[in-house]
């Protein structure tokens, strides 16, 4: 796979703090690639609706990438997104920044903006490889211990595909930035780092098997108490 760079569009093209934005499309997955959840913002009857929702990514469809989303066939910003171009975000909170003044106070992030028109997904095998990557996308390798979706599971989702060619990628990191003439005022200033950390699995009441390998990788990769 070739990776190209992110090409800046009007969309895209960052207004303020230009030196954060990152020139790189590796920058963009690794984003996608440690979120686990994303915010789907689409226009219906004239508003805007922004909506948390889980996603999964395959890098080798498409020239630039695909990201999955999916929902019910009921749902109206599922139904309205074919129609639209929507605007999908991924963000990691990774500290808060504590200036000496209330002005310089900050955060450092990670966060992905991806532009396009997605297409509804009809193909079947597609459909499924789709919903399989999002679960993946959570629990890397849970598709497989699973039972597979039936045919009136299917009917009843939609899965959307949004190519990756039109995004953003913005970070910030560091320590806070105070003015010189803060410098000597007598407040703390500094970083507290912010990480998602899982908790050690919790077996269902009515199941009584040992937690599989694959969840319990990814609770260790989450930090859950070995």
């Amino acid at each position: 796979m070739t990776i190209t760079p992110l090409q800046p569009t009007a969309r895209t093209s960052l207004r303020r703090e230009k030196r954060r934005a990152a020139t790189e499309r590796s920058a963009l997955y690794d984003v996608l690639a440690e979120g686990m959840f994303c915010h789907l913002g689409v226009v219906m009857d004239g508003a805007p609706l922004v909506l948390p929702t889980a996603y999964g990514v395959d890098l080798d469809r498409g020239p630039d990438g695909t990201l999955y989303l999916h929902g019910s066939v009921a749902a109206r910003s599922v139904v309205a997104a074919p129609e639209q171009t929507v605007c999908v975000t991924v963000t990691h909170a990774d500290g808060l920044v504590l200036a000496r003044s209330a002005f310089h106070h900050s955060v450092n992030y990670r966060s992905a903006v991806i532009f396009g028109v997605p297409r509804l997904v009809t193909d079947p095998e597609e459909k499924l490889h789709g919903l399989n990557r999002i679960v993946d996308h959570l629990i890397p390798g849970r598709s497989s211990g699973t039972r597979a979706p039936n045919r009136k599971e299917l009917a009843k989702t939609s899965v959307l595909a949004l190519t990756l060619t039109e995004a953003s990628v913005k970070t910030r990191s560091g320590e806070a930035n105070d003015e010189p003439d803060d410098l000597d005022l007598p407040h703390w200033t500094g970083v507290v780092p912010l990480r998602v950390v899982a908790g050690e699995p919790i077996t269902n009441s009515d199941c009584d098997l040992l937690v599989p390998a694959h969840v319990r990788t990814r609770a260790n990769q989450l930090g859950a108490p070995s």
